[in-house]
């Protein structure tokens, strides 16, 4: 019998090192290593796979295939499309999100139109059909409760599904490791061992992967390395609404953004996101601006709350929910130099509306005109929408597609814009006046004539 012992392995990366230490040597994270047992090493002169063959990439006859919907728009948008033969997904989110209630739903959409099979570890068949039931899904889903990867893949092999769901990886474990299902070998070993069989039987998988309680997929970094695409559900469980969101995408746009409102029959798509982001007051309040963010290819209509007040600390309060914090303190500061308002002691607090992330800088020039607005007590016309980046000699900086951008501001029924110059349209747009500024000073003015 192979001679096992114990090694402490990496959770952020998979490196092994034989004594604990604070700092992984591999990839110089802390606090990472944990123990485990040794796995039994393959004999020295043992044969190696085959090599394979080497080809011309001229040779190579690349086929299209189309992508098969999942009857999800919003989930196949954050796809790129839709699911693509051979690939694999992997989706993280925190417990309770609704990753299992999206993936059930979307296999019982087109379980009658291919074949498909949906793996279970975390719950049993009974489990699973009363979900189903109370979703309201009439379906003869094929459906597998089983954590063992080797009675897994032989049962891909005897049913031969077109889509499978494995839920969830972290359950999953193969007989060749000695290790506990979830331990970072496991799940690596697993996950490649899926995605092989993937690739070479070109059928769909996707993977429900935990999460950390720092929001990051359990397990080594590697995983995200495995997969294809990596999807990531957002939102509080409190709410009834949920982001999902592409963080990496062979086969489509990253950052890419669907919009889901929890309901008692499941996931439904939200068609006009914009309008969660928007839920105005009647009332014009001070601190209060629209601006008109890119969330992958889908342009987004976010409204930006800040609040000021007086501190009374000696150090003032700068505190962000869904915007760089970093970044509002650099903002104040072209603020006070370029613009000449000073914000020392005011604490600010900033606030994007409806729970999004926003990391473009498109939202600088939105950002600080809010902060003028509730600093001043002047509120700003609930028909102006605002984009723009602000560079630190305080010029406002061009940002990518911004012809989308005013045009879904103008579908929505704003009438006014306030953007980069180098951003105004060649033609006009219909029912909408377009401001181009170049500084911020110039926006500031602009602001006061308002």
């Amino acid at each position: 019998m192979a001679k096992t012992g114990t090694i402490y392995v990496c959770g952020q990366c998979g490196g092994q090192t034989s004594k604990w230490q604070g700092q992984c040597p591999h990839c110089l994270a802390w606090n990472t290593l944990t123990e485990s047992a040794r796995e039994a090493k393959p004999g020295r002169f043992q044969a190696l796979a085959a090599s394979g063959e080497v080809v011309r990439l001229s040779t190579v006859q690349a086929r299209e295939t189309p992508r098969l919907a999942t009857g999800l728009a919003e989930f196949d948008r954050v796809l790129g499309g839709g699911l693509v033969a051979g690939g694999v997904v992997l989706i993280g989110g925190d417990p309770g999100i609704g990753k299992s209630t999206l993936l059930l739903q979307a296999l019982a959409a087109i379980a009658g139109a291919t074949r498909a099979l949906y793996v279970s570890g975390e719950e049993s068949a009974d489990q699973i059909a009363l979900r189903a039931r109370r979703l309201g899904l009439e379906t003869d889903l094929p459906l597998l409760t089983e954590i063992r990867l080797e009675a897994i893949l032989a049962t891909l092999a005897a049913e031969r599904p077109e889509v499978a769901v494995i839920d969830s990886i972290q359950t999953v474990y193969t007989e060749n490791l000695q290790s506990a299902p979830g331990s970072v070998a496991q799940v690596r070993e697993c996950a490649q061992t899926l995605t092989r069989h993937a690739k070479q039987a070109g059928i769909t998988i996707l993977l429900v992967g935990h999460v950390t309680k720092e929001g990051t997929l359990a397990g080594p970094r590697v995983l995200e390395h495995i997969v294809d695409t990596v999807l990531y559900f957002e939102g509080d469980t409190g709410s009834s609404f949920r982001l999902i969101r592409a963080f990496k995408n062979r086969y489509g746009a990253v950052n890419e953004l669907g919009v889901f409102a929890m309901t008692d029959k499941g996931l439904k798509g939200v068609a006009n996101p914009s309008a969660l982001f928007l839920n105005r007051d009647e009332r014009d309040a001070p601190g209060s601006c629209v601006v008109v963010a890119l969330e992958g290819t889908r342009p987004l209509l976010v409204e930006i709350q800040a609040l000021l007040d007086e501190s009374r600390a000696p150090s003032p309060r700068r505190l962000t929910v869904g915007l760089d914090g970093n970044r509002l303190a650099m903002l104040l500061a072209v603020l006070h130099r370029h613009g000449g308002i000073a914000c020392q002691d005011q604490d600010v607090f900033v606030n994007a509306v409806g729970g999004v992330r926003i990391a473009e800088p498109a939202a600088d020039l939105a950002v600080l005109l809010a902060v003028v607005s509730s600093l001043r007590g002047r509120p700003i016309p609930r028909e102006l929408a605002v984009f723009g980046e602000v560079g630190l000699a305080g010029e406002i900086r061009p940002v990518q597609r911004g012809q989308e951008r005013l045009k879904e501001a103008a579908k929505l029924g704003f009438t006014r814009a306030l953007c980069p110059r180098a951003n105004l349209p060649k033609s006009r747009i219909a029912g909408m006046e377009v401001i181009g500024v170049a500084s911020l000073s110039e926006a500031l003015d602009r602001f006061r004539s308002f």
